[in-house]
């Protein structure tokens, strides 16, 4: 970055006031949560949909629980989890009743570890214009304070209260928009997963209907 821009952005940060350290930290965490969490569920995605190929390929060549168990221990990810638990109770040959209740807790678990972070991004989407907005009336506050204080309105004297108040609104908004963005891709790609989660758990039942035949 060239130095000149980076004296911009340190000047701007001066003048946003004490509301520019909050609105940083903010966005420092939900960078940390956007890196975390997208690369978890990119991770997820993938060996689901790894996984998932290999069912198929179980199913065709006519393999039993045993080696759809081994293949989903050695895999991570929610499928993997649901579809281990379903197929070990498969194969204790325990009732449809327990294997559905057993599945839709493993379900429930993974469902909440893949929105783990989600409301630590919905948090900062919504707070960060707010705090954008505070110092807005902070700065408008200074400004008017100095009008007051001086008893007659100058431009120089509200300048400095109401760039203030700019710089805080765009930099809650800047921080906002990105933040909400990826709230939404998230929460798109947790769906993705529950839509593999049911594929999973639907194949699990075939090839148990499969090898009791």
């Amino acid at each position: 970055m060239p130095q000149e821009a980076q004296y911009a952005l340190l000047e701007l940060f001066r003048d946003g006031g004490i509301m520019m350290y909050f609105l940083v930290l903010a966005s420092l965490l939900a960078l940390g949560v956007i890196i975390a969490k997208g690369y978890m569920l990119f991770v997820a995605h993938r060996d689901s949909q790894e996984l998932l190929g290999q069912l198929d390929t179980l199913r065709e060549t006519g393999a039993g629980i045993d080696r759809a168990i081994e293949v989903a221990d050695g895999t991570q990810g929610p499928v993997a989890a649901i579809l281990s638990t379903g197929l070990r109770r498969m194969r204790e040959k325990q009732s449809g009743r327990d294997i559905e209740r057993a599945v839709s807790t493993i379900g429930a678990i993974e469902l909440g570890f893949l929105e783990q972070g989600l409301v630590v991004l919905a948090t900062v989407a919504n707070v960060a214009p707010m705090m954008g907005f505070l110092g807005t009336v902070a700065g408008m506050i200074s400004a008017f304070g100095a009008v007051a204080e001086a008893g007659q309105i100058e431009a120089s004297l509200v300048a400095a209260g109401i760039k203030v108040a700019l710089i805080t609104t765009a930099a809650g908004l800047t921080i906002a928009i990105p933040v909400n963005i990826a709230y939404n891709f998230f929460v798109t790609r947790i769906d993705m997963l529950i839509m593999d989660m049911e594929r999973g758990a639907q194949a699990m039942l075939d090839l148990g209907a499969r090898v009791e035949r």
